[in-house]
């Protein structure tokens, strides 16, 4: 820890090293809460059906199934169906021992 002696100082000094601290600690407190906040996004990952199942190991029948359940999010465009690569790592929870 850095020491201030104040025996020659002047109530300005001392008034402007306290300031000056005070600044940079605030500073460095907010750049540390920006650095949480703003993140660089990943863009969104989409696998097709045949994908998925590879990944995950199953048939394609349990995606079909799992799709129906309400457990997986089917996108849809131009007749081709997606799952979010992101959804996908959220539904998939740790077993507690």
């Amino acid at each position: 820890m850095e020491q201030i002696q104040f025996i020659g100082s002047t109530p300005d000094q001392l008034k402007k090293e306290i300031t000056q601290d005070v600044i940079k600690g605030v500073t460095i407190s907010l750049l540390s809460e920006l650095k949480k906040e703003f993140q660089p996004k990943e863009p969104t990952t989409y696998l097709q059906r045949q994908e998925l199942a590879k990944m995950l190991n199953v048939d394609l029948s349990t995606i079909h199934n799992w799709t129906r359940k309400g457990i997986l999010t089917a996108f849809q465009i131009g007749g081709r169906v997606y799952y979010k690569r992101s959804q996908i790592e959220q539904q998939i929870i740790e077993l507690k021992k």
